[in-house]
């Protein structure tokens, strides 16, 4: 007996489903100038590799229960990629990127990808497009496991269409994000929805994360 959604047991004599809890490693690592640097990141990637007996990992040495790592965005490298993959000028803050972990299956793939699209133009706002994220599973030493149920994995970005607020667009973000997730999680047409996750949509920061040792 087990939740369809989230392959939990159902309640059942002292158990619930809704006491389940994670434990992690943090860790912080931030310029007290506030002054952006490629380094922090590099100094945020060594701190992670150093805190892999935080994690847990199952029959496979390399395949982990998950590790990640939040940033700002970074507006010049994206500011960049998106003039020469779409032909439009951003300017931070106009802009949020997401990134989006898809189904393998072609078909349900581009299913939601039209739910996204849907619901980005249901709330009134622009999708500039897609990129398709650089994975390498070998460099990573990704495990069997993981690759098996390893999703596809493109970045969203929406434009404000508004010229609205930060704050206010952020929040839009926000809503676009919880009813994609709503309503493709609990679709059970998809038999790949629980692939489909949205790791971060923002205009302020981004999340990478993966079945990672760390």
């Amino acid at each position: 007996m087990k939740n369809k959604q989230l392959h939990l047991p159902k309640a059942r004599g002292l158990y619930h489903p809704n006491n389940e809890k994670e434990n992690c490693g943090v860790g912080f690592i931030a310029n007290v100038k506030s002054h952006s640097s490629h380094k922090i990141t590099k100094d945020a990637l060594e701190m992670l590799s150093r805190m892999d007996h935080r994690g847990a990992c199952g029959c496979e040495a390399n395949t982990g229960d998950g590790a990640g790592i939040l940033t700002n965005i970074p507006h010049d490298f994206f500011s960049k990629e998106i003039k020469a993959l779409f032909g439009i000028a951003v300017t931070a803050g106009n802009y949020g990127v997401g990134n989006v972990f898809l189904p393998q299956d072609n078909k349900e793939r581009k299913h939601c990808i039209s739910v996204i699209e849907k619901v980005i133009k249901d709330e009134g706002q622009i999708l500039i497009g897609w990129r398709d994220v650089p994975v390498d599973s070998d460099k990573a030493n990704v495990g069997e496991t993981a690759r098996n149920s390893q999703p596809v994995m493109k970045q969203l970005i929406i434009g404000n269409s508004q010229s609205i607020n930060t704050e206010t667009f952020e929040g839009i973000l926000y809503i676009i994000r919880k009813n994609v997730s709503k309503i493709i999680r609990t679709d059970e047409s998809l038999s790949q929805a629980l692939l489909f996750y949205i790791c971060s949509l923002s205009t302020r920061v981004i999340i990478y994360k993966g079945m990672l040792m760390g």
